[in-house]
């Protein structure tokens, strides 16, 4: 097979879309499957790439580190046909997606789609709640006109079966075990920060109102006003709150603003507990990233997290937005090292169980059995035709 991929993210940016193509597009290496991806040019970008297709873009107003395709109907048009793919995959709803969904109708190419933000939630943050009917119907009309959408989790396929989308299912997401592994800490990052405090916590991701910063920032506030001289805090990430955040934080709270992989890993694995209050998840990837190094991760039970989470066996769920609920669930743990030496055999046996080249090897079936039913179609039109001549 030969898949077309268009996406309004892809790496260098960091997030969680950005990271899981990257996966699936390394597995394509892997198995000499051919593919193409359409993505944004990054001022970013050094990495050049015969199968990426990087266009002109400009920031988006709202969240200025994503950027906007300005589409080159001739440069997308004379690549596929060149490559002529099986399939075409669109991952945004935004140009890029529309691109790929134009190109999908015009050249009678099988057309999928996925799922992966929670847009309407991130609505909320951003004082722009009138624009949720505008926002369902849009991308409604968008993936209902795909031959399947591909969702994170349960609670994300449930939630859009409300809302009327149809043809779904469930794409999940995995872990690199060989990467994240309770193993891959031997002291580093404690010495890397001075770190002389008994326990350490950690959080990672985006720092930006949508991941309910608000709420980890009060959780900090409780748990340091209760215990704080026995805990350091790592922030993992950056974003648009970085500034704010630094310039209030305690003394006992450090920013390593955004990490490679492999100094993630380490972090997670260093750390006692992961704290991820963020409410808006389609999955969560950073959860499942911390379980697999034997971190149990006291999280939001909303979203894709909590399919993730099994509450007190790999990590503890919580209220959204409750901070003392966080804060009551997080210190008794701090002082129960059996209890989290339990929750952290459970995260890694759950994260092992979730490898990526089984998880990308249902999503090729499920590409396979439209690219076969395509085959199908062609196959009984042709006999039509010798029919009637």
């Amino acid at each position: 097979m030969k898949i077309a991929l268009f996406t309004d993210t892809f790496t260098p940016q960091i997030n969680g879309v950005a990271k899981t193509l990257n996966h699936l597009t390394k597995y394509f290496d892997r198995k000499q499957i051919s593919y193409t991806v359409f993505a944004p040019l990054n001022v970013k970008d050094e990495n050049k790439s015969n199968h990426v297709q990087k266009l002109k873009s400009i920031p988006f107003a709202v969240y200025p580190e994503c950027r906007l395709a300005v589409p080159n109907l001739h440069l997308v048009k004379k690549t596929l046909l060149h490559f002529q793919p099986d399939l075409i995959h669109v991952a945004t709803p935004f140009t890029m997606g529309l691109l790929g969904k134009y190109y999908a109708r015009k050249l009678k190419i099988p057309l999928v789609g996925s799922y992966h933000t929670d847009f309407d939630a991130y609505l909320i943050y951003y004082k722009m709640e009138f624009l949720s009917p505008l926002l369902w119907n849009y991308l409604r009309w968008f993936h209902n006109s795909l031959q399947k959408t591909f969702v994170p989790s349960h609670e994300t396929l449930q939630q859009l079966q409300k809302k009327h989308f149809e043809h779904l299912s469930i794409w999940s997401r995995g872990v690199d075990c060989t990467l994240f592994r309770p193993d891959c800490y031997s002291g580093t990052i404690r010495n890397k920060y001075s770190i002389t405090a008994k326990h350490l916590l950690c959080f990672a991701g985006r720092l930006a109102p949508e991941k309910d910063i608000d709420t980890l920032q009060s959780i900090i506030d409780i748990v340091n006003t209760k215990i704080g001289n026995q805990v350091q805090w790592l922030i993992a990430g950056d974003g648009p709150l970085a500034k704010d955040l630094k310039s209030r934080a305690a003394k006992n709270v450090l920013f390593t603003g955004y990490l490679t992989p492999d100094e993630l890993a380490a972090v997670y694995a260093a750390s006692d507990l992961m704290v991820f209050p963020s409410s808006t998840e389609t999955f969560g990837n950073v959860v499942l990233e911390s379980m697999a190094c034997g971190t149990p991760v006291i999280g939001a039970n909303a979203g894709g997290v909590k399919n993730i989470i099994t509450d007190d066996q790999n990590g503890k769920l919580c209220t959204p937005k409750s901070a003392c609920e966080f804060a009551d669930a997080l210190i008794p743990l701090l002082e129960d090292p059996v209890t989290r030496h339990k929750m952290s055999q459970c995260a890694i046996e759950h994260a092992r169980s979730q490898s990526w080249d089984h998880i990308f090897a249902q999503l090729l079936s499920e590409y396979a059995e439209l690219f076969e039913h395509r085959s199908a179609n062609l196959l009984r039109v042709g006999k039509s035709n010798m029919m009637n001549d």
